[in-house]
């Protein structure tokens, strides 16, 4: 019932405080619950049941008994003991005093723990129904992104100067592999989002309609450079600065000065054409 896109290692630990027939099912139960509480994402809930039997002496007599109790494990002649969901057994084990099961008996068995696990999943999902949107606060984060291949090089910077430097910042954990997979490992919510943040930013790229927060890291004659990712800039020419004739890019913007921009194009070559008319005229139309 796992996702099947789930970077964890799960590791349940369920203490039973007294043993009865039914005792390891208990676990499947409170297992379950505790992983739809931890935001496990599974994908349905899951109990257990356990279904006994008695006979006579020449087997001419057959009781079924669901749930059983530790007297009549003990002195019943099975423990059939079935997982599962609303649409089918997930796990299913037997301890077994007789030779054998005649058909009728397993028919039998797996019908009342069906009936009953039912039962069971509704009073469960009467007190959760779904998995917690989102993972419990104190568990650790997992988080894979692929990037392209040619973007390892400025995510690690030169001599690992940017992913040390994401890494002190956040208190994230980083491995990046070969392929362009790279995990992020936080022990919290906070820090994930705050690593996740700076890798994206490192490997963005920049995006035709739309709108920056740039930082202005040259001045030319002809127009202003703006840093609109980290080490991404592009060029904003003067007359693109406002709308209406500026006399120099100085009366505009200086270096350091952030401004907002909007990239109009990236041509093949991977030069980043900006405006900041375009910019101003879209956000203004917004107010």
């Amino acid at each position: 019932m796992l996702p099947d896109e789930f970077p964890y290692s799960i590791r349940v630990v369920s203490e039973i405080m007294g043993s009865n027939g039914s005792s390891s099912m208990a676990s499947i139960c409170n297992g379950c619950l505790a992983l739809m509480d931890a935001g496990v994402p599974i994908k349905r809930t899951v109990a257990g049941i356990s279904i006994g039997l008695f006979t006579n002496e020449d087997q001419s007599k057959k009781v079924l008994v669901t749930d059983i109790l530790g007297a009549e494990d003990h002195c019943g002649d099975m423990d059939f003991k079935v997982g599962g969901t609303r649409k089918g057994i997930t796990g299913f084990q037997v301890d077994l005093k007789l030779r054998g099961l005649t058909w009728d008996l397993v028919e039998g068995a797996i019908k009342a723990a069906h009936d009953a696990r039912l039962k069971i999943i509704d009073f469960m999902e009467s007190v959760i129904p779904a998995p917690r949107a989102e993972l419990n606060q104190y568990a650790p984060r997992i988080e894979e992104i692929m990037i392209p291949v040619d973007k390892i090089g400025a995510l690690i910077g030169p001599g690992g100067a940017h992913i040390r430097e994401i890494v002190e910042t956040t208190g994230a954990q980083i491995d990046i592999d070969d392929d362009g997979r790279v995990s992020i490992f936080a022990t919290s919510l906070e820090s994930m989002k705050a690593a996740r943040k700076e890798v994206e930013a490192i490997v963005a790229e920049a995006e035709p309609g739309k709108i920056y927060e740039g930082k202005v890291t040259g001045i030319k004659d002809f127009g202003a450079f703006v840093e609109i990712l980290p080490g991404l800039d592009g060029l904003c020419h003067i007359s693109e600065l406002s709308d209406k004739r500026v006399p120099s890019v100085e009366s505009v913007c200086k270096v350091g000065d952030t401004i907002m921009v909007k990239c109009l194009d990236v041509d093949d070559r991977g030069r980043i054409k900006l405006s900041r008319r375009a910019a101003m005229a879209e956000l203004d139309g917004a107010k």
